[in-house]
């Protein structure tokens, strides 16, 4: 693996097509080198650091990155991966943060990776995203409230990818709410579909969730040289945001959980009313199916075969038998 420079080392300039390096004084101010300043080298100011950026999918950034940190670290930071991690090693680290791509939808299972390589004044990101606008680094530029340090830079991913997360987890608690107004309405028609298709969702962002509160986790109490202690309090705030949008996803789940069994109940009742219909029915026509098919029998000797009345009369007699077995089964509260 090559060697990064140390804090005063003069950087090659970016191209603009495929990198951006951005400069922070480490006293709150940030500038972009522009154009004109391509020409010739920059110096990473003492107390600041110098982020570099660049489309993880470009080759010449890929070449780049081979050519400052290796193959082997360029090939994990360029490669896409399916959980956040983090690796501290050599006084240098690696973290991987996933968040929710812009114009996301709560079913929308896209997600972006931000592949970081930390190091004492130095920071390179690889990633899909247009970190500069993901960043907000005009903000920061007016307001010179810029990050002072590789990890509060670091907090500010994980507070940006969080604020881009929260609203999805909010639209997941309306969905839910829905669900449960469709349920105390009693329209149950469609109401396990979407309840199947919301636990999904769920377990998808508990997967992106956790694992970042735990790369954070790593990065505050790593022994990393250039991590101040001011630096690992905005790591653990971070942490702890990150912790709650987890504690905001596993209530959701035990929510969707005791819908679930609601709708399952309900179903149950449902059925156990059916079926104690179907027996009351039963219960009722049994005696009269037996009556009937003994008079329907056809040998001699049926009483009253040639009356023209007996028809009329025996089903009166059915009738009134099968009412008072239905009145004698409602006064046991059978019915």
């Amino acid at each position: 693996m090559a060697d990064a420079p140390p804090t005063h080392a003069r950087l090659r300039p970016p191209v603009k097509d495929w990198m951006a390096v951005i400069v922070f004084d480490g006293r709150g101010g940030v500038r972009r080198l522009e154009d004109a300043e391509e020409s010739g080298p920059y110096t990473v100011p003492q107390k600041g650091f110098v982020l570099i950026t660049g489309n993880s999918r470009t080759p010449e950034f890929r070449v780049w990155l081979k050519s400052e940190l290796g193959a082997f670290n360029a090939e994990i930071m360029s490669v896409p991966s399916t959980r956040s991690r983090c690796t501290v090693f050599e006084n240098k680290a690696m973290a991987m943060l996933r968040v929710a791509r812009p114009g996301a939808e709560p079913d929308d299972l896209g997600r972006q990776l931000l592949s970081m390589w930390l190091e004492k004044g130095r920071v390179i990101l690889a990633s899909e995203l247009n970190i500069p606008d993901f960043l907000g680094i005009a903000a920061w530029q007016q307001a010179h409230h810029a990050p002072v340090s590789p990890a509060d830079l670091v907090a500010r991913l994980a507070l940006r990818a969080a604020d881009r997360i929260e609203p999805l987890i909010e639209r997941l608690g309306d969905n839910l709410d829905k669900i449960e107004e469709h349920l105390m309405a009693a329209r149950t028609a469609d109401v396990r579909s979407k309840l199947s298709h919301l636990r999904r969702t769920l377990i998808s962002f508990r997967r992106l969730i956790w694992p970042q509160r735990d790369v954070l986790n790593t990065l505050e109490i790593e022994d990393l040289s250039f991590f101040t202690p001011r630096d690992r309090i905005r790591l653990r705030e971070a942490s702890g945001r990150t912790a709650r949008l987890g504690d905001e996803l596993q209530a959701l789940s035990e929510r969707s959980v005791l819908v679930h069994e609601q709708i399952m109940d309900t179903r149950a009742e449902q059925m156990n009313r059916t079926m104690l219909i179907l027996a009351a029915v039963t219960v009722v026509l049994m005696p009269l199916t037996v009556i009937s098919g003994v008079l329907g029998m056809n040998v001699a000797g049926i009483p009253y075969a040639d009356s023209p009345y007996a028809f009329w009369a025996v089903c009166a007699i059915l009738v009134a038998f099968g009412a008072g077995i239905a009145i004698w089964m409602h006064g046991r509260r059978w019915l």
